[in-house]
């Protein structure tokens, strides 16, 4: 298929998105001519965020999507609470990159440079020691084949350039991080932090930990709260692969950045039993050519790396290369969520805020942490994200009431509202997976991927107790007009959009994809830092331990070119 001009490079990473930029800034760094693949269009640090700031009656129909359009292009991407008119250039159109669904996933694309990085919600966990230790102890997926303790340093690496605001707690399930000074909670927030934590002595409530900048770091400048992140931060005070990765990649002379590059598979050399290079398709004129490559990083998000290995098949790899194992595509994992606890209180109406904070709050973790917090119903656990804010005039829309008297009573701001939302983890089960189809293809010939997974019933289990967590802590902290829903029915994978897993580590090549350091068993060129590479979900937000696995792998990957052994 491909052309056979060999146009080489040090190194290739295909996808530019969170781990995809991160590895490229390594790989040049240290000094590799690297080429960076990205199927999506341009996009610039500044000069592509043409909607930054834009107020509602300068956007189309005052950022509305119509139904039609709605339905026709963007029925699943439509989903995510940030798609509207200043935010649907971001995203794929679903009519143009079709995928199967045997069960409802919702597949959520980018459509440029810096993929989904520009649209993240930049909640920054760390995992703990435990979270890498449970597969081991409760028998579900394989044992991890690193432990906190290897990872540790690489955390405290990327969070020094990433930059993480956030407060210290001391908890054991949620190490703390290398923090910029924390944001600020509001009353209602400092009021039920007091009362849940006074009524249970197993939580805590925290603000949340998130990759927003308080403070100057590396130039970069400190959030203005203007609240609308996913538009796009000229400032640069968020992180996202366009602003703060792949500049950083560039000042280094050793990058070369392609768009509208469709990654079709990757090129096996029998001989050398090495990854060569990859097939790649301009999405523009459908035009082929192959690049070469020592080392090959696969950064194109969970399910793109999965359908492009998959599709690259070859007399050593019938199923996909570094399939020996045959696990590649299974292990499909989310996390579940769509728990939402609401309540209000007039307890604070003498109180406001300015701005409108990029941030909330997290309880952390408290189930089946040890024997006292132990569950018999179910494994592993839950946290919550929430935030606090009073209603403004837009809630006169379903008010009693008509004229200068409904005017007068919507000046001054409505009740304070607080919500909590429950996320859980989903344990790894090898029915939840994605495979090619055997004779659907997208526009550019390459199969479709066909999605399969569903929540267990330890999942169902978990989201009862979470919603009865959600209620008692609402009552402690003294919230009226209380309410719990859960949209398990209408709430399929996906939607949290942190998928991972169908490529995972592990310790034993027969049950594996990856080694500890990332590195394909079977073929030792070839690295997986995105989702694919996890062997488990945990609870907490996954992408900086994406950028701490990275970055951990591109160091080994290098030290190893230098030594000639891939």
């Amino acid at each position: 298929m491909y052309l056979h001009k060999r146009i080489e490079f040090d190194a290739i990473v295909v996808g530019s998105g969170m781990t995809g930029g991160y590895a490229a800034k390594e790989l040049c760094e240290k000094g590799l001519k690297t080429l960076v693949l990205e199927r999506g269009v341009s996009f610039e640090h500044e000069s592509s965020f043409v909607t930054e700031h834009k107020k509602p009656f300068y956007l189309p129909l005052r950022g509305q999507i119509p139904p039609e359009e709605l339905q026709k292009d963007y029925a699943t991407q439509g989903k995510v609470y940030l798609f509207s008119q200043a935010t649907k250039h971001l995203f794929v159109k679903d009519s143009e990159q079709p995928y199967i669904q045997e069960k409802p996933f919702d597949w959520i694309r980018a459509n440029q440079v810096g993929g989904r990085s520009l649209m993240w919600a930049r909640q920054t966990y760390r995992w703990s020691p435990m979270d890498f230790e449970s597969n081991l102890k409760d028998g579900h997926g394989v044992d991890w084949p690193i432990r906190y303790k290897d990872i540790e340093p690489w955390y405290d690496y990327v969070e020094s350039f990433v930059g993480v605001s956030g407060q210290a707690e001391g908890l054991a399930q949620l190490p703390d991080s290398k923090f910029l000074p924390p944001m600020e909670m509001t009353a209602v927030e400092k009021h039920a932090k007091a009362a849940i934590e006074s009524a249970y002595s197993d939580r805590k409530m925290t603000i949340g930990r998130c990759a927003v900048l308080t403070q100057e770091l590396n130039g970069r400048q400190p959030c203005h709260y203007c609240g609308e992140c996913e538009r796009g931060c000229s400032t640069r005070s968020y992180f996202s692969s366009v602003s703060v990765s792949l500049p950083a990649a560039a000042v280094t002379g050793n990058l070369t950045l392609r768009p509208n590059s469709i990654v079709h598979s990757i090129i096996y050399n029998a001989e050398t039993q090495r990854a060569e290079g990859v097939q790649v398709i301009d999405a523009e004129t459908h035009e082929t050519t192959a690049y070469f490559a020592k080392v090959i990083f696969m950064c194109a998000s969970t399910l793109g790396t999965t359908q492009i290995m998959l599709n690259s098949k070859s007399e050593a790899f019938p199923n996909g290369i570094a399939n020996g194992s045959g696990v590649l595509g299974h292990y499909l994992g989310d996390h579940h969520m769509g728990i939402i606890a609401s309540g209000f209180t007039d307890a604070f109406d003498d109180r406001f805020y300015s701005g409108s904070r990029p941030n909330g709050i997290y309880i952390p973790r408290f189930r089946n942490l040890d024997e006292q917090s132990s569950r018999s119903d179910y494994l592993r656990g839950f946290a919550y994200q929430g935030s606090s804010w009073r209603s403004g005039p837009h809630r006169g829309s379903n008010a009693a009431g008509i004229g200068a008297d409904l005017k007068e009573r919507l000046r001054d701001p409505g009740p304070w509202e607080m919500q909590l939302w429950g996320y859980g983890e989903t344990l790894p089960r090898f029915e939840n997976h994605c495979r090619l189809s055997p004779d659907a293809v997208d526009q550019w010939g390459i199969p479709q991927l066909i999605v399969h997974a569903d929540w267990g019933e330890n999942e169902k289990a978990m989201r009862r107790d979470c919603m009865e967590c959600a209620t008692e802590m609402m009552e402690a902290a003294g919230f009226r007009d209380i309410s719990v829903t859960d949209d398990i029915d209408t709430n399929a994978p996906g939607l949290a959009i942190h998928e991972m897993g169908t490529a995972r580590m592990g310790r034993d090549p027969k049950t594996s994809v990856l080694n500890e350091f990332n590195q394909a068993h079977e073929v030792s060129n070839l690295f997986v830092t995105d989702g694919a590479c996890m062997t488990s979900t945990a609870v907490q937000n996954p992408s900086i331990t994406y950028l701490a696995l990275t970055a951990r792998a591109v160091d080994y990957a290098v030290k190893q070119l230098k030594k000639g052994a891939i």
